[in-house]
């Protein structure tokens, strides 16, 4: 994979890392339609399409990020299933997404919490990082009064990653 820098989400961030983790591991990726909210340089949506997903919608609130994002799918060679949205959750694409993929501070993510949940398939998956210690129950618990179930759970440096599925 090739990721110019311009963005915030260069890959080097243990939260990165534990999302990939999370992707590489995960059945079933190639028939999936991808949703990456705070995409940053779009290191996730990338690896999600390079690992066989069929589509994914790129979401950024900065335009740097929108550039830097569709830069590196263009470098990556999936710049033809990737879709970039200059907006919030809001502005994307309706759903439902298999797969939703989300690196954002914790505040953010229970704020978003019933907005991830109602773009997500029954039976999708998502994979939630950025979250700090202190804020991990307070997120499994938002997520999970949303319909989700926590199936998995990463703490690295004191950050959580969690892959949920949608009951």
């Amino acid at each position: 994979m090739v990721v110019t820098p311009g963005a915030f989400g260069s890959g080097e961030h243990v939260t990165t890392a534990s999302c990939l983790e999370f992707l590489e591991a995960l059945p079933g990726l190639e028939a999936m339609r991808v949703l990456d909210v705070g995409s940053g340089t779009g290191i996730l949506a990338v690896a999600a399409l390079l690992l066989g997903a069929r589509h994914a919608v790129l979401v950024d609130t900065d335009p740097l990020a929108v550039a830097t994002a569709r830069r590196n799918c263009e470098l990556n060679r999936v710049a033809e299933r990737a879709e970039h949205v200059l907006g919030s959750l809001a502005d994307a694409p309706p759903g439902p997404y298999d797969l939703i993929l989300a690196n954002l501070h914790g505040d953010l993510l229970q704020a978003l919490a019933p907005g991830l949940a109602a773009a997500a398939a029954p039976g999708g998956w998502m994979i939630l990082s950025g979250i700090l210690w202190e804020d991990d129950f307070p997120v499994a618990s938002a997520v999970t009064r949303c319909g989700l179930e926590l199936r998995r759970r990463s703490m690295v440096d004191g950050y959580s990653t969690f892959l949920l599925a949608r009951r």
